[in-house]
Parts: C-alpha cells; sequence; structure tokens
C-alpha cells in the first residue's frame, strides 16, 4: 500500500511565504508525476502545480512567478515553495501521485490527505 503524507500547511500573513513537502512511502518502483492541487470550499478543486519525471514543471496562471515546484527523486518527495502569498491562496492543499507499484505494469494514482494553508490580510 502507498501513502502520501504532507506537511508545512500553517497560518502566515499576506505576503509571508510557505513551503510544504509531500511524501510517498510504501510498494513504489517509480513516480511518474505528481501534483500539487489546492481545494476551498464552494469551488472546483484547482492544479496549483505539476511535476514530470522529476524535471518538466507546470504551474497555474495564479501561481507562475510566486510557487515552486521541486523533487527529490530517490525520496519520492515533493515540495510546494509558496512565495508572496495572498489571501486567495487559502486553501487545503492536496498532493496526488501517479506510480508503478513494484510487480506492476499499470501506473496508480494516489491522494494525500490535505493540508491547510490560511493566509491573512
Amino acid at each position: 500500500q502507498v501513502r502520501l503524507v504532507e506537511s508545512g500547511g500553517g497560518l502566515v500573513q499576506a505576503g509571508e511565504s510557505l513551503k510544504l513537502s509531500c511524501t510517498a512511502s510504501g510498494n513504489i518502483l517509480s513516480v511518474n508525476w505528481m501534483i500539487w492541487y489546492r481545494q476551498t470550499p464552494g469551488k472546483q478543486r484547482e492544479l496549483v502545480a505539476k511535476i514530470t519525471g522529476g524535471e518538466v514543471t507546470t504551474y497555474a496562471d495564479f501561481v507562475r512567478g510566486r510557487f515552486s515546484i521541486s523533487t527529490i527523486n530517490a525520496e519520492n518527495t515533493v515540495y510546494l515553495q509558496m512565495n508572496s502569498l495572498k489571501p486567495e491562496d487559502t486553501a487545503v492543499y492536496v498532493c496526488y501521485a501517479n506510480y508503478r507499484a513494484k510487480g506492476s505494469i499499470m501506473p496508480t494514482d494516489v491522494w494525500g490527505q490535505g493540508t491547510q494553508v490560511t493566509v491573512s490580510s
């Protein structure tokens, strides 16, 4: 069984920074891509940033230039460095991974539980 564990959320003031981390553990052969989403009540889940193959990155327009996604492949860990935070960044940030399990050909998805980020004005 594979688990994603997120950490690093909290309460900050506008303009400050936070760094989220998400570590995948369990029966993993390789990770294809990892994504940070965010969820607020009454809104659809939004893709924040994605990293593929540990190198290719994609960002939502509303975070480009402020957030940075990175990974340590050997540790199956993805980070989200969030700078210049705004009140509208307040959300539950959820980690997602697409991976191959040892002994499996087909890729599999796994989701984390989420970590709360609150930005006060």
